[in-house]
C-alpha cells in the first residue's frame, strides 16, 4: 500500500519551504495540487519534476475514491495547496478522511500556516484560541457572529481584502467598538504589515487605506 503526504508550501516567501518538503515532493509518484499553474512555478523554482494533477474544491468530491484506490495499489501521493498547510481552509480534508478510513498511512509535514505567525504577532492571548477560518458570506453569518460575541478565547479569522471592511464593521456591531483586533496581511511577503487596535481604530485605518493581499484577523475574546 502507498502513502499520502500532506505538504505545506510557502505562504509568500519561498525560503519558508522545508528541506523535507522538497525531498518528499521529488520522491512521490504524483503531486495533487490545488492549482497546477500556481504550483508549477514553485516546482520549477526548486527543480522538482514530479508529475502533477489538479485536486481542488470543485473536483475533490469526484476524485477522492479513485485516488484512494491508486494509493491502495501502491502509489505514493503528496497533496499541496496554493499556500500553507493543506486542509486548513483549503482542499485536503476529504482525501485525508478517506485515506484514514481506508487504513492508508497519512503523514502531514510541519510547515507554513498563515494564522500561526498572525496569532503570535498580534500580542493578544494565545494560550487558548478558536480558529474560525472564513465567516459565512450570507446565510448563517449573523448567527455565527452572535455566538462568537460571547467567546472568551482569542478568535482567528481568514478574510479577503474586498470583504475586510464589512467584516470589521460587523465586529464593531457584534463584538463592540472597543474590542481589540489585529489584522495581519501579506505575511512573509514584501509588504507585510500588522495593524492593531480597537475594532473601530482598525476599521478607520483600512477605510482610509484599502487593503490588499491575503488577510488574517485576530480578535480578542470577551472579557
Amino acid at each position: 500500500m502507498g502513502k499520502l503526504f500532506l505538504v505545506p508550501t510557502p505562504i509568500g516567501n519561498l525560503e519558508d519551504i522545508t528541506f523535507r518538503a522538497i525531498k518528499v515532493l521529488k520522491e512521490v509518484d504524483l503531486i495533487l495540487a490545488e492549482d497546477t499553474r500556481n504550483s508549477g512555478k514553485l516546482l520549477k523554482h526548486f527543480e522538482i519534476s514530479t508529475s502533477m494533477i489538479s485536486h481542488h474544491m470543485h473536483n475533490e468530491h469526484k476524485t477522492v475514491e479513485g485516488l484512494v484506490e491508486r494509493i491502495q495499489s501502491g502509489e505514493t501521493f503528496a497533496l499541496i495547496s496554493d499556500a500553507g498547510t493543506p486542509a486548513i481552509s483549503d482542499p485536503g480534508f476529504l482525501l485525508t478522511r478517506a485515506c484514514v478510513e481506508a487504513g492508508i498511512e497519512v503523514d502531514c509535514l510541519p510547515g507554513a500556516t498563515a494564522f500561526v505567525p498572525a496569532l503570535v504577532n498580534s500580542g493578544l492571548p494565545n494560550d487558548k484560541f478558536v480558529f474560525e477560518g472564513f465567516l459565512p458570506v450570507k446565510k448563517g453569518r449573523q448567527t455565527r457572529l452572535k455566538l462568537l460575541a460571547e467567546e472568551s478565547r482569542t478568535i482567528i479569522f481568514y478574510e479577503s481584502p474586498h470583504k475586510l471592511l464589512k467584516t470589521l464593521t460587523n465586529f464593531t456591531e457584534y463584538f463592540g467598538p472597543e474590542r481589540q483586533v489585529s489584522v495581519s496581511r501579506e505575511i512573509t511577503k514584501l509588504h507585510e504589515e500588522t495593524v492593531r487596535g480597537t475594532a473601530t481604530e482598525v476599521l478607520k485605518h483600512y477605510t482610509q487605506k484599502p487593503p490588499k493581499g491575503e488577510i488574517v484577523i485576530i480578535v480578542d475574546g470577551k472579557k
